[in-house]
C-alpha cells in the first residue's frame, strides 16, 4: 500500500507517522522543501498543490510510483480541489470530502448548522455577557484568537465603537464574536459513510495559554453518560453533511453542559495518535479501508486497556517547556525516535548535541499515574542536561 500525503506539515507528521504504524509506505508532497513529515516517509516530492490547473501550466507531478490513494493533509481551500481535479485524471481514490470541509472551515457556517440542528454552542456577541473570545471566521485551532474582558477592552481593540444594533456592519467578515466559555475541553473523531458512521474514542485537550492544544489524554474522564451525548452529537452533524470521511469535534464543559466549539472535516493532528496508544484504533489505516475498500471499519469502545498521553515540549538546555503543537512546526523535519527520554516514543527534532529542540512526546501505561512517572523520568533527564548528550537508549525508527 502506497499513500500519497498531501502536506507535510503537522497533519501531514500525523498521517505518515500512523501510515507507518498500519505497515504502509508514504509518498509527501508540498510545496516546502523541507516540511516536519519530510523525516517520517518513504519519498517525497516538492509540489505546491495551488498553482496546479489542470488546463494550462504548470504540469501535473510526474513521474510517481503507482499510488493506492492519496490523503491530504492541508487546508487550503484553493490546494485541495486542484488535488480533487489531479485525483480524479489519475484515477486514485482520494480520502478526502471536499463539501464537508469547505461547511466545517467556517465557523459561522458550522454555528448555522449547529443551531439548525438545536445543538448547544456558545452564543454570539452582544446577546452574551463578557467575557467574549474572538476568531477568524475560516482559521483553525488557536490562530487569531483573543479574549476580550470587557466592552472597552473590545472597543479599543477594534479602534472604534461597536454599536450592538450594527454588530455585522462594524466587525470585519471574517471575525466572529462569542462568549467566552471555561471548563474541559474534548475531543471526538467520527469516521463513514452515510447512514454508518463510527464514532471514535473521545480525548481530554489541554491548552497552552495562546488555547493552542499542549497536550492530549486517552481515554477520556468524562462521564460515560456524556461520552454517549457527544458521540450522539457527531453522528448527528455527520448524517446532517453526508459526510463520506473523518471529521473531528471539539466540546468544552461548561456548567454540566457539552457546548460545540468547532467541527473540522479534514485528518486532524495529535488526538488520532493518542487514540491509537489507547485503543489501537488506526484512523489512517481506517481511511484507506473506507476509500479502498468501503468498508467501515468496527471500533470496539470497550478497549481501555492502555492509558496515554501526546505531549509538546521545547527544549532549550535544562529548560524544558510545554507548548501548543503550533511550536512543532517550526524546526523543520523531524524524526521518529523509539525510547526517547522516559517516552515510548518521540516524533523529534532532537540530534546529539543541540540545545534548542521541540518534540512530541508519546507515553503508555495502564493508567495515567504510570504515565505520571514517565513524564517526570523526562523532566529529570532534561534538567540534569542529559539531553543535549547522545541519547544511548533511544533508537530511530
Amino acid at each position: 500500500m502506497l499513500v500519497a500525503i498531501v502536506g507535510g506539515r503537522l497533519q501531514g507528521v500525523e498521517v505518515a507517522y500512523l501510515a507507518r504504524k498500519a505497515g504502509w509506505n508514504t509518498l509527501v508532497m508540498d510545496k516546502d522543501p523541507d516540511p516536519p513529515a519530510l523525516g517520517l516517509c518513504d519519498a517525497f516530492v516538492q509540489y505546491d498543490f495551488s498553482l496546479f490547473n489542470s488546463d494550462f501550466g504548470p504540469e501535473m507531478p510526474k513521474n510517481l510510483p503507482p499510488m493506492d490513494l492519496i490523503l491530504p493533509a492541508l487546508e487550503d481551500l484553493s490546494a485541495l480541489n486542484n488535488i480533487r481535479e489531479w485525483a480524479r485524471q489519475m484515477d486514485i481514490p482520494l480520502a478526502f470530502d471536499l463539501s464537508a470541509f469547505s461547511l466545517s472551515c467556517s465557523k459561522r457556517a458550522s454555528d448555522r448548522l449547529f443551531k439548525t440542528l438545536k445543538l448547544p454552542a456558545p452564543r454570539y456577541w452582544p446577546d452574551c455577557e463578557f467575557p467574549v473570545i474572538s476568531k477568524p471566521d475560516n482559521a483553525s485551532g488557536s490562530k487569531g484568537v483573543r479574549v476580550f474582558e470587557s466592552r472597552p477592552a473590545l472597543d479599543a481593540f477594534f479602534s472604534t465603537d461597536l454599536h450592538t444594533e450594527n454588530l455585522s456592519e462594524n466587525l470585519p467578515e471574517n471575525l466572529i464574536i462569542q462568549e467566552y466559555l471555561t471548563g474541559p475541553s474534548f475531543s471526538i473523531e467520527i469516521i463513514g459513510l452515510p447512514n454508518h458512521y463510527l464514532p471514535l474514542q473521545v480525548t481530554d485537550l489541554d491548552m497552552d495559554r495562546e488555547w493552542d492544544c499542549c497536550r492530549v489524554l486517552a481515554p477520556s474522564k468524562l462521564s460515560e453518560k456524556l461520552i454517549r451525548r457527544f458521540e450522539q452529537m457527531a453522528v448527528t452533524i455527520a448524517e446532517e453533511i453526508q459526510l463520506r470521511g473523518i471529521m473531528d469535534l471539539e466540546v468544552i464543559l461548561h456548567e454540566d453542559e457539552l457546548r460545540l466549539l468547532e467541527i473540522d472535516a479534514r485528518f486532524p493532528s495529535q488526538t488520532p495518535m493518542a487514540v491509537y496508544h489507547a485503543s489501537g484504533f488506526n484512523m489512517v489505516a481506517a481511511l484507506g479501508s473506507l476509500f479502498t475498500g468501503r468498508n467501515v471499519p468496527v471500533y470496539n469502545r470497550k478497549n481501555k486497556a492502555r492509558h496515554a498521553v501526546v505531549e509538546h515540549i521545547r527544549v532549550d538546555g535544562d529548560q524544558l517547556e510545554i507548548l501548543g503543537e503550533g511550536c512543532m512546526g517550526k524546526r523543520g523535519p523531524l524524526k521518529l525516535i523509539k525510547g526517547f527520554l522516559g517516552a515510548d516514543e518521540a516524533i523529534t527534532s532532537f540530534s546529539a548535541g543541540k540545545e534548542v529542540w521541540v518534540a512530541t512526546m508519546i507515553y503508555t501505561g495502564s493508567s495515567f499515574e504510570d504515565i505520571e512517572k514517565k513524564k517526570a523520568v523526562t523532566a529529570n533527564l532534561i534538567k540534569k542536561s542529559i539531553a543535549v548528550k547522545t541519547n544511548q537508549e533511544a533508537t530511530v525508527i
